[in-house]
């Protein structure tokens, strides 16, 4: 990845209960100089797990461009989330497919958007973060 000394990672998660259910997103950011931001929030209406791990995709780099972020590694638990980002065709999913397209879109501002999957267990600060487990954090 060009440009690793200017490296943002995040990972992030999303969650719904019962699934489908109430929707809720939450992550946690690393700046390049090591401090962090994160978030935990509650979505508005009723959806899927799937749902509401785009939605907290869309949100970390809408909130990751604001910050001016160019490079960056995003973390997810999401196999199908991450299936969607990464690959150059994937199979597609209508009822999510113009969120995805968002999210796929917004990866285009930015030099260059790794995303790759985790298993869950190393990825528990945003599961806690996206369950509402977990206070966010504004800065470490």
């Amino acid at each position: 990845m060009s440009g690793t000394l200017n490296l943002w990672t995040a990972y992030i998660d999303g969650s719904a209960k019962p699934n489908p259910g109430r929707m809720r997103m939450g992550g946690i950011i690393y700046r390049p100089d090591g401090s962090a931001w994160s978030f935990s929030e509650a979505i508005a209406h009723v959806g899927c797990n799937n749902e509401a791990e785009a939605r907290a995709a869309l949100h970390t780099l809408q909130w990751l461009r604001s910050q001016g972020a160019q490079n960056v590694q995003l973390y997810t638990d999401s196999s199908i989330l991450q299936e969607q980002l990464a690959q150059a065709h994937p199979k597609p999913i209508v009822r999510l497919g113009t969120l995805y397209a968002a999210v796929r879109a917004l990866q285009s501002c930015f030099d260059c958007v790794q995303v790759q999957w985790i298993p869950r267990h190393k990825n528990t600060t945003a599961d806690a973060l996206a369950r509402g487990d977990h206070p966010a954090l504004s800065a470490i």
